[in-house]
């Protein structure tokens, strides 16, 4: 069995969206994550999940669907953003295991909507010590001058864009494979708990 600290979180969120600002009385609220668990010591992608979460404050908009394929009733049926943040922790240990994301956006989604609904922040404390902005770590490996997108990424590491852009789960399984990269560069962060 392997160890639960070789295990790393990598998650991408979908929020809800619109072309130009929001309707009054609406903020972004996530609608889904996308989670990759990655073995950092098999160095391999070992599952695949997509957790739909409901808005509460916001509607999806035409522009959202056709970004994301997300679709209103789609989303109507998901959990509440709490009921989200228990499956995080209790069924992908997201309060024990570090995480990461592309770029800083995921975290910061995370936090202002933990506040907003008065829902514990699921990843623990300090986010640094969790946390990996995995965008940052692929801009100074290949000495790159600007941060790309993830699907430039892929393209400057050679590597297929899987699924769909923009859609929680397959974005998570990409940017996973481009933790792997870094990981076979020996360029990504490895701390004292993940070995």
């Amino acid at each position: 069995m392997r160890a639960e600290s070789s295990l790393l979180n990598v998650i991408d969120v979908e929020a809800t969206c619109w072309d130009g600002q929001p309707p009054p009385g609406s903020v972004s609220e996530i609608i889904e994550i996308g989670l990759t668990v990655v073995d950092v010591s098999a160095r391999r992608r070992v599952s695949r999940h997509r957790v739909l979460v409901r808005p509460v404050r916001s509607a999806v908009s035409s522009f959202c669907t056709d970004l994301t394929g997300l679709t209103q009733s789609e989303v109507d049926r998901g959990v509440t953003f709490a009921e989200a943040c228990r499956i995080l922790v209790e069924e992908h240990g997201a309060g024990e295991r570090r995480w990461a994301s592309w770029g800083e956006y995921d975290r910061r989604q995370f936090a202002r909507q933990s506040q907003a609904d008065g829902v514990a922040y699921p990843f623990g404390y300090p986010t640094e010590r969790t946390h990996t902005n995995a965008k940052a770590v692929f801009t100074t490996a290949y000495g790159l001058r600007r941060k790309p997108g993830m699907s430039q990424a892929l393209q400057i590491a050679g590597l297929p864009l899987e699924g769909r852009h923009h859609r929680g789960e397959d974005d998570a399984w990409n940017i996973a494979a481009l933790v792997l990269d870094l990981l076979h560069r020996g360029a990504w962060p490895v701390t004292a708990d993940v070995q």
